[in-house]
């Protein structure tokens, strides 16, 4: 069984930490259960939504504003001026609730991944190969988190708390986002 996860996870293009770490686990039930990799979970659900039995895009969504808000206090305590990950966290839930418009999310997530390349260069690389792998309106809300994700995920590392807010992010993950028991694509 651990063969055949780590052979799913190749087919849906996970990285190669990520497969490793997969290789001691049974099934994806119990990965799931054990990952502390927050940013893994929203990457598997972000590449399954769509599929029978995965998350919907609104719930993905969600989770990454959650889990981009856990060290929000920690980039504004840095960047006490800096308001744009917060705007791009609050825009793109109006955009979950149907009260702002796919540009209007795109708008944000380009001041914040603005922003946090002024602070991190590596935060805004991160934001913009999210986005340059992007496409329709998931792809440019999860961008959006994404933007919000990694600057404020750099502001955690920087504070030295990045593996505690993997693991905050994944318990998320875990109470917001119900997962089928394999990873097959198709209806």
């Amino acid at each position: 069984m651990m063969v055949n996860l780590v052979r799913q996870l190749k087919v849906i293009g996970a990285c190669k930490e990520a497969m490793e770490w997969a290789k001691g686990y049974g099934s994806l039930k119990e990965a799931w259960e054990k990952c502390e990799r927050g940013d893994w979970m929203l990457w598997l659900c972000g590449t399954m939504e769509g599929t029978n039995d995965w998350p919907t895009r609104q719930q993905i969504v969600l989770a990454a504003c959650d889990c981009a808000e856990l060290v929000l206090p920690i980039y504004e305590k840095q960047y006490p001026n800096d308001d744009c990950v917060r705007k791009c966290i609050a825009v793109t839930r109006q955009w979950v609730c149907g009260e702002a418009s796919i540009d209007d999310v795109l708008n944000v997530r380009r001041a914040a991944a603005d922003a946090a390349y002024a602070a991190y260069a590596a935060a805004a690389d991160a934001a913009d190969a999210a986005a340059a792998a992007a496409d329709a309106a998931y792809y440019a809300a999860a961008a959006a988190a994404d933007a919000a994700y990694y600057a404020a995920a750099d502001a955690a590392y920087a504070a030295g708390a990045k593996t505690h807010m993997y693991k905050e992010c994944a318990d998320i993950c875990r109470k917001q986002l119900i997962i089928p028991d394999s990873i097959k694509r198709g209806a």
